[in-house]
Order: C-alpha cells, then sequence, then structure tokens
C-alpha cells in the first residue's frame, strides 16, 4: 500500500490543534495552541471563549503543522477532524476547517470520536501495540473501560454513572484553591501528603461492575473540608489531595485490572488527559507487574487533546473502507463506536 499522509485536526474543547501523521503512527507535526491560560481566571473552559479563540488561532496552527511537516498541503491524502463528544462551538470551528480543506483538495474527509482518538494516542506511542487489549479512558469529561476488539471495534465495559474522574478533580481542586486545572495540581501537591490521613469513600458499586461513581467521593470531600472550616481547624490540604487521589486511583487500578483478567487479554491501555497522573501510572506499573499485564500509555503531550491521535484514528477508520460525508455535523454528546 502507497504511504498514506493524513491532517488531523482537533478542537473539541481548550486546545487548537493541527497534525500531520504518516501511515497512522508516525508525528511529522503537532501543533498544539492551549487556550489553558485564557481559562484559568474563570476558574474552567467558558465554551463561547474557547469558540472564538479556536476561530482566530485555527489557521495558523494547521499552516505551521503543514510548514513543520517540511510538506506542501496537497500532499495531503486524508482529512480527518473531531466531531465529537465536545463543545459544539469549539468543533464546529475545526470541523468547518476540515471539510473546507478536504473539498478544496477533492480529497476523502473522516469525521473521528474524540475518546477513540484518546485511545489510538497508544497506536502512535507504541508501534508494536495491535488490538486486541483493554483501555482505561480517564479524562475531564469521560471515565470508560473498553475491551478494544480491532481497530475501531470498541466494547464498553463500563463507564461513570455521574462524574468523570477528572471532573471530580478539578471540583476539588477548586474546593481547596488549587485553581484550574486541578488533575496536575492536585497530583502535584498530592506528593507532599499523606495519601492515608483520611478515609474518603471508595465507591466499587455491584461485585461484578465495570462502572464508576465519582459524586460521592465528591461531596464527601466537601463535607469534610465544610466540617473543618466550621470546626475553626486547619486543614492539611496536602493530605487532602493525597487522600482523595487515592480513593480515585485504588478504585480506577482495581477495575482495570479485573477488566483486563475479565478479557482474557494480557494487555492493558491507558488514555486520556488524566493518563498523564504520576499516582494512576505508579500504582498501574505496579499491579499490572503483579498479575503478568503489559502496560502501555502514551507521553503526556499524547494524553491531552492533540490532533495526531485525530489523524491516527483517522487513518484506521480509512483503511477499513470508511469515509464521512461533507454534511456531517458536530455531535457533542457522541458515544464511543457510534458511526456518522
Amino acid at each position: 500500500m502507497n504511504d498514506i499522509i493524513t491532517l488531523g485536526i482537533e478542537s473539541s474543547c481548550d486546545e487548537t490543534s493541527a497534525a500531520i501523521i504518516l501511515n497512522g503512527r508516525e508525528i511529522l507535526s503537532n501543533i498544539i495552541s492551549s487556550q489553558i491560560d485564557i481559562h484559568k481566571k474563570f476558574g474552567g473552559v467558558v465554551p463561547e471563549v474557547a469558540s472564538r479563540k479556536h476561530v482566530e488561532v485555527i489557521s495558523n496552527v494547521i499552516n505551521e503543522a503543514v510548514k513543520e511537516a517540511n510538506i506542501k498541503l496537497n500532499d495531503v491524502n486524508l482529512v480527518a477532524s473531531t466531531y465529537g463528544p465536545g463543545l459544539v462551538g469549539a468543533l464546529l470551528v475545526g470541523l468547518s476547517a476540515a471539510k473546507g480543506i478536504a473539498m478544496s483538495l477533492n480529497k476523502p474527509f473522516i469525521g473521528v470520536n474524540h475518546i477513540e482518538g484518546h485511545i489510538c494516542a497508544n497506536y502512535i506511542a507504541h508501534k508494536e501495540l495491535e488490538p486486541p487489549f483493554t483501555c482505561l479512558v480517564v479524562s475531564g469529561g469521560h471515565t470508560h473501560l473498553i475491551y478494544v476488539k480491532d481497530y475501531g471495534e470498541y466494547e464498553i465495559l463500563g463507564r461513570t454513572r455521574d462524574d468523570a474522574a477528572g471532573e471530580a478533580y478539578d471540583k476539588i481542586a477548586r474546593a481547596i484553591g488549587l485553581g484550574y486545572p486541578g488533575g496536575p495540581l492536585i497530583d502535584k501537591l498530592a506528593k507532599e501528603g499523606n495519601k492515608f490521613a483520611i478515609e474518603f469513600p471508595k465507591v466499587y458499586l455491584e461485585d461484578d461492575s465495570f462502572d464508576f461513581s465519582f459524586s460521592g467521593l465528591k461531596s464527601a470531600v466537601l463535607n469534610y473540608l465544610n466540617k473543618m472550616n466550621m470546626q475553626g481547624q486547619e486543614i492539611n490540604k496536602a493530605d487532602v489531595a493525597a487522600s482523595f487521589q487515592q480513593a480515585v486511583i485504588e478504585v480506577l487500578v482495581n477495575k482495570a485490572v479485573k477488566a483486563a483478567k475479565f478479557n482474557k487479554t494480557d494487555k492493558l491501555c491507558l488514555a486520556g488527559g488524566v493518563a498523564s497522573n504520576s499516582a494512576l501510572r505508579e500504582e498501574l506499573v505496579k499491579q499490572c507487574r503483579k498479575e503478568g499485564i503489559s502496560l502501555f500509555y502514551p507521553p503526556a503531550v499524547l494524553c491531552t487533546d492533540n490532533a495526531a491521535m485525530i489523524a491516527c484514528c483517522g487513518y484506521y477508520e480509512y483503511i477499513k473502507g470508511r469515509t464521512s460525508a461533507f454534511s456531517l455535523n458536530a455531535v457533542p454528546s457522541l458515544k464511543i463506536g457510534e458511526r456518522d
């Protein structure tokens, strides 16, 4: 098969990204323009602000990706863009740019599921990785356990019934005055604390369930903080961060390892923004080694939202014979495995 050069575009939330990928797994460029500093003062992402910023920078980001890859735009064989899930206004910016480029070049266009993109980041990081495997996807908006049967073929084993893990991190970080984004800040502060200092609930649900629930844990932490404040007692923020993180990670790791054994797979992948959490990685490494399971996770730059993972996912969709119509619209609540 001839080489396939894919232009990927990602704009589902607060990162504007464009990447050029060769044959699905080799990064020629991966440009990311982050809006974190803009949204910090609001304590979270403001959708309208994010959309406007995407409009401002997307052309420059795409041009920079093409230039860094040392190709001409016409060399691109395929254009892939996130069409969901995400913020509808933000999604439409990247989607419109991708469709416009594909149409002008008379090249195929593919809409990519953002969550599936996160899973595919592992293919870029680990050239030897092939399905089937079990994958734990943990991000600001999603917490899933997924059995990856083949490229583009997914079975959802479990998901959060309320808050995503990353969402809980952001809310607790805000409650203890750490700011935004909460995940990295809690991970950093937790290293200074005692993870066994406070007994927060670890929610496993039914014995045979691979689902998650973090709303009870979030409420327990907030109640603890309110109680300490009402009693005028000093709060050890590092202990709170460490104890909260321990309650999240223990459940994530135990369920992920259990799912891998349930699927009789000796490969477990980690994906999503929270996949860069150092404590989560350390505990998974330890437990996977104990169970004889090979663990895969991307470098930090491929855990956050980026277009390289979108291009990779689009490539595997394309070689399976799938393309998208130019009438494809953004789907903010797109589920994994759904097809346009």
